[in-house]
């Protein structure tokens, strides 16, 4: 009689019995196997040596991400989990992206990739009106229209436009913003603050202090509109021979501006009115 037939033969209540017998063992040596695993990578020797970093380290120092990430990483060389690992250096300040790998003998080499700011960012609460500018602390911008909280004091182009507007509109305003600026150089200015109310209508800060109410719509059509007034306002600023306070654009056939001591209404291609 086989060993298939013998077992058949056993009655019912002792083939469950050494069912149960054989899953017990089955799972005691499957702990055990999991015990010394846990126990092996834990052995001293297989205790991290070395943190390579390198790629983008201009913002932090050794002793800053140490101070910073080190004490997020736990596990050993085979242990460490490195999606807690990256998650650890991403924590630090100014670091946009890390990557981690265990490189042998027991070293972890990390590539870091840090934020490059490109504008400050003020949140503006939900329906509030671009006229007012927000008040709330500022965060920063970097080129990939992302927001991201670092020390300020930390930036050292303190000439970065400031960006206000709804909540994760940071990336299309930046956008915007780098579409418009190429008309504002050919003006001799720069955008220093661009502004977005809840209602989608946009509003532009010129170095010198004008204001520009650049109205509602596409990217395009603002684009469009703000490069009509940029190649015929220098007209009408050497009619009167004052600077510019500030334009509204949003007028269907032409735009008004608000020159120092004179308000005029100018469409493009005719003479500017003078409005007392």
């Amino acid at each position: 009689m086989n060993a298939a037939a013998a077992t058949a033969a056993l009655p019912p209540d002792i083939r469950l019995m050494n069912a149960v017998s054989a899953l017990l063992v089955a799972a005691l040596l499957a702990v055990a196997a999991w015990a010394a695993v846990r126990w092996v990578v834990g052995l001293p020797v297989f205790t991290l040596r070395a943190i390579q970093v390198e790629g983008d380290v201009s913002r932090n120092s050794v002793a800053s991400l140490r101070a910073n990430a080190l004490p997020r990483l736990h596990g050993s060389f085979l242990s460490m989990n490195l999606q807690d690992g990256r998650a650890a250096f991403e924590a630090v300040p100014w670091v946009r992206h890390a990557q981690l790998q265990r490189v042998w003998p027991m070293r972890l080499k990390v590539s870091l990739e840090e934020h490059r700011a490109a504008a400050y960012w003020e949140a503006r609460a939900d329906g509030a009106d671009a006229a007012t500018e927000a008040t709330a602390e500022r965060a920063l911008v970097n080129s990939f229209g992302e927001v991201f909280q670092a020390n300020l004091g930390d930036v050292e182009d303190e000439d970065l436009p400031v960006l206000a507007g709804p909540p994760h509109t940071a990336g299309d305003m930046l956008r915007m913003w780098r579409a418009l600026s190429p008309a504002a150089e050919a003006l001799g200015e720069e955008i220093d603050r661009l502004d977005l109310s809840g209602r989608g209508s946009w509003r532009a800060r010129l170095g010198g202090g004008a204001v520009v109410e650049l109205g509602r719509g596409s990217e395009a059509d603002v684009v469009e509109r703000f490069g009509r007034f940029a190649r015929s306002i220098t007209r009408v600023t050497a009619t009167y021979d004052s600077p510019l306070l500030a334009a509204d654009l949003r007028h269907a056939d032409g735009y008004a501006v608000r020159l120092r001591g004179v308000t005029t209404i100018q469409t493009p291609g005719k003479p500017a009115n003078k409005r007392r």
